[in-house]
């Protein structure tokens, strides 16, 4: 009983202070990394570059002037990619005394060539005129935007579009609201209400109960 009662004293003392080790070490290897990325040609930052801590899935990006900063751990690889320029793969080093690190990354220019056009004229002017009247010219975004606004469009949408929060809200209140206006009595039929039936003639002459 006594071991037990020694031992349990011994792991109480000693599991803290492995804990308290463990949690300076990894305070200890955590890095704000900092700095700006630059081309190498003239010096001016690159805005927009992928900055990732290769292996996890965890990043940033520079800003308008090229500036970033990153929380990473002593040893990490930090790799810089844009579509414009040369990846690179960079290491923080384990040596760094304090916690913070800075960095100027340049980066070189990737050219991209691509295969050679042949661009070759019609046979006959006959033939480039037939083609360029058969031509499909995609719509641009105004044609697009008053395709999806019509009428027709809109009445489709409705159809199959569920309401949202606040529309169920207010139906919801409606009914609850009609129920109690006609408390203890026979609620109004619309066949005998004449506006219902100015509605129902209007929808007729429009030909709202057509089959689609």
């Amino acid at each position: 009983m006594k071991k037990y009662l020694l031992y349990t004293l011994l792991a109480a003392f000693l599991v803290p202070v492995a804990a308290k080790a463990q949690f300076e070490t990894v305070r200890d290897s955590v890095v704000q990394l900092y700095g700006v990325v630059m081309t190498s040609e003239n010096l001016i930052g690159i805005p927009a570059v992928s900055i990732m801590v290769k292996g996890q899935n965890r990043g940033t990006l520079t800003n308008a002037e090229g500036i970033f900063s990153i929380a990473v751990l002593k040893g990490d690889q930090i790799e810089f990619s844009h579509v414009s320029y040369k990846t690179i793969v960079a290491t923080v080093p384990r040596n760094i005394e304090g916690n913070q690190y800075s960095m100027l990354q340049l980066m070189v220019n990737d050219t991209v060539y691509l295969p050679a056009t042949i661009i070759k004229p019609r046979p006959t002017p006959e033939q480039f005129a037939r083609d360029f009247v058969n031509v499909d010219v995609p719509d641009d975004d105004i044609e697009i935007a008053r395709k999806n606004t019509d009428i027709a469009s809109r009445k489709a949408i409705l159809k199959t579009m569920p309401g949202d929060g606040g529309e169920a809200t207010r139906v919801q209140f409606n009914k609850i609201a009609n129920q109690a206006r006609y408390q203890g009595q026979t609620p109004p039929m619309n066949i005998f209400n004449p506006a219902a039936w100015a509605d129902f003639i209007q929808s007729w002459k429009r030909g709202d109960y057509k089959k689609q």
